[in-house]
Parts: structure tokens; sequence; C-alpha cells
């Protein structure tokens, strides 16, 4: 199954999802939706089998690692959103959001959008944390999301990272 996955950058939001088992693929970089959402967002597409990494977890996470109730000024670059190919989908996705909003002190701002456009970051960003862990942006940025995880979702990391936090 694919999905789109929108909400801070898109560095951190493919290291996130690289670490999660359960998922084949992580496509890094820009997503639009249908007007008038139709602005290109940073965001990510992954592919990964609901068997192994329910819809529920794989949203909870995304929620937990961006700011999923700020409406902070850089919104039109990073859009909350889960970016959808159906409408069974989208329908899944909006009650898996309303249930989640009860473990959340703030509103959720993160909409369930179609998934119109996607168009791949250029090949120099990609797998933008695997090939340099030690850069500052990541030390910053991605570090902390990738404790965290290691931390709240252990139980569906891939075992690479699982030891990396030992």
């Amino acid at each position: 199954m694919k999905i789109g996955l929108g909400g801070g950058c898109h560095w951190c939001t493919e290291a996130v999802f690289q670490a999660i088992a359960g998922i084949s693929k992580v496509e890094q970089g820009f997503i639009r939706s249908d007007p008038p959402e139709d602005a290109w967002s940073e965001a990510v597409i992954v592919t990964f089998d609901p068997e192994v990494l329910p819809m529920d977890v794989l949203i909870e996470i995304h929620l937990r690692t961006h700011s999923s109730t700020s409406r902070h000024k850089m919104r039109g670059k990073y859009r909350s959103a889960v970016y959808v190919y159906d409408a069974g989908t989208g329908v899944k996705v909006g009650r898996i959001l309303r249930k989640l909003q009860r473990e959340f002190d703030e509103p959720l701002i993160t909409n369930v959008m179609t998934l119109a456009g996607f168009k791949a970051s250029d090949e120099r960003f990609l797998g933008y944390y695997e090939k340099g862990p030690e850069r500052p942006f990541c030390k910053t940025y991605i570090d902390p999301k990738l404790a965290f995880l290691r931390r709240e979702f252990s139980k569906v990391l891939k075992e690479d990272h699982v030891e990396a936090a030992q």
C-alpha cells in the first residue's frame, strides 16, 4: 500500500520512515493536492505492508514526529497532511485521525488530501540522513526524532535502528 505524508522537512520525514519495519520504500520529494492545496509541499510517499505496520501506527508516528498541531508560518512549504490515492483510504485515514485526536491536547491540523502529483527531490538530497548523519542539520533535527522513535515506537523499528539505541 502507498500513502503520502507531509508535515515537516522531507529530509526528516524520509529518515523517520526509513527506520520503520514494514515500510519497503520511502520516496522523498514534493507533493501537491487538488486546488486550493495544489502548491508543491515537502513530503514523502511510503510503500508499506499494513499486515506488518498497521495504518493507525504509521499515522500516529507521522503525527508525533512533526508539529501536527501547529499552524506555523511555514505551513505552505510544510503542509501537515496524509495524502491518499483513493476515497476509501481517505475515509479510513479520517477515522484514524479522529481517534488519535483524543491523545493530543491541541487540535490536530493534519488534513487528508488527494495525492494529485509527486516529483522526487534532486538525487543529491535523497537518503539525506543515511549519506551524512554527522551533518549539523541531521544532529539538530533528525537525531531527536529517531531518539523519540527508539523510546516510543521501538517495537516497530527495523533491527538496525533498534540496535543503534543500545
